[in-house]
């Protein structure tokens, strides 16, 4: 018994004392540390990240292994606003100056050569994607779309705008403006209605769910539930929200301004907030937030780039102290789903783990898990709002294991 408690004890401290030393670490390795880091997406294994910062002209950095590493591509010299993924292809929006051409660009051979699409000549501040659909946020000339991974652009009828932000609910695109509110179309970009905050700069648009959230430029953040017709505001410390990211019922806000500095999370939809900054400097502006391969990634401006494990945040990994007798890759639930489901999965003993959804086409549109796991029972969120209506594929690879289930989003 004495044995038993002393066991108990040791490993109480243990926890604590690893929960107490849980902080943000630096992976800056391969770029300066001073960077500002703009935009952040992943295409497989690959995770970009688009930097810079008027008068350090940098680019897009490429990480094979979870940012531990970072090599320039060969975009280099110019101000990233945004970077998006879309199969294999990676996009860069960049900044028009004197010194370099602004311009939405395309690299098909991770970030190796890039190709300037025909929208060029204009500072593209974000960009997202709808479907096989990508659009551009520009600086005073509104919302471009492309279908054809920007061979061609058409200017959308949202224009004549600066356009900060971009977000995707299901089939609706959500446009952050300057003094113009929030617009959202219905019908991919053809068509935009004004939908709240007029007269606001917003900067910042983020999904969880039925819930669209709003940061503005010092008046606050907003959420709607009701695609914008009512708003909300809520109570995040930080005055200017940059960014933010979602993993199944958690949000990730960044930002800056007295008196919040750095990311915050919410587990209740917005209603309250939590500040995450251990390990951070002191006012930590964050630029730009991304969730992958059970990482929470922060790029920030003038401190480059910081990582966290998300299970220190939000206590995501093995649901179970027990050693599953073989491997087992259970059905999502809840299934059809819209936007969130569960996966979860057994592994008999310790190994790589790598978790990954394809669409119908055999087409990688997200990986869930990549790492190395311990034995045990493990459940992963998927949060597929920016996706489309559709069947698709998940799949559980391990070194001597595979298998494969299907799941169909339904909006």
């Amino acid at each position: 018994m004495k044995k038993t408690i002393t066991i108990f004890l040791v490993a109480f401290i243990l926890s604590v004392s690893i929960k107490a030393n849980a902080q943000w670490v630096q992976i800056s390795n391969g770029m300066a540390t001073s960077l500002s880091v703009n935009g952040l997406a992943i295409s497989g294994n690959n995770i970009y990240a688009g930097t810079g910062y008027w008068p350090s002209l940098t680019g897009v950095y490429l990480s094979t292994n979870n940012g531990e590493n970072w090599t320039q591509t060969a975009l280099n010299n110019c101000e990233v606003g945004d970077v998006a993924t879309l199969g294999n292809n990676i996009f860069a929006g960049t900044v028009k100056y004197s010194s370099s051409t602004g311009g939405v660009y395309l690299s098909t051979n991770n970030g190796t050569s890039w190709t300037l699409t025909g929208l060029n000549n204009l500072s593209i501040q974000t960009l997202a994607i709808l479907g096989t659909t990508i659009f551009a946020g520009t600086h005073d000339s509104g919302v471009y779309r492309s279908t054809n991974n920007g061979t061609n652009w058409i200017q959308t009828s949202l224009n004549n705008k600066n356009v900060f932000s971009l977000a995707v609910s299901g089939n609706n695109i959500f446009a952050g403006t300057n003094y113009y509110g929030v617009c959202l179309s219905t019908n991919n970009g053809t068509d935009w209605t004004q939908v709240g905050l007029i007269s606001e700069q917003v900067i910042s648009l983020g999904v969880s769910g039925n819930n669209i959230f709003a940061g503005t430029n010092g008046y606050g953040t907003y959420v709607t539930t009701n695609n914008g017709m009512n708003w909300t505001q809520i109570s995040l410390s930080a005055l200017y929200v940059s960014t933010f990211a979602v993993t199944g019922n958690n949000i990730f806000a960044g930002g800056a301004g007295i008196p919040g500095y750095g990311v915050f999370l919410s587990t209740d939809s917005g209603t309250s907030w939590t500040e995450i900054n251990q390990g951070f400097p002191a006012y930590p502006h964050v630029k730009a937030l991304l969730i992958a391969n059970n990482y929470i990634f922060a790029g920030i401006i003038d401190i480059s780039l910081w990582r966290r494990p998300l299970s220190e945040i939000v206590g995501i990994g093995n649901t179970s102290t027990e050693i599953p007798a073989k491997y087992s890759l259970s059905q999502n639930y809840p299934n059809p789903f819209n936007p969130t489901t569960n996966i979860r999965y057994e592994l008999p003993k310790s190994g790589c783990i790598k978790l990954v959804v394809f669409d119908a086409l055999g087409r990688e549109v997200e990986t869930l898990v990549n790492e190395k796991q311990t034995a045990g029972t493990y459940e992963a969120t998927w949060n597929a709002s920016k996706l489309s209506s559709g069947v698709y594929f998940y799949r559980l690879q391990a070194v001597d294991f595979t298998d494969t289930k299907k799941l169909i989003l339904l909006k």
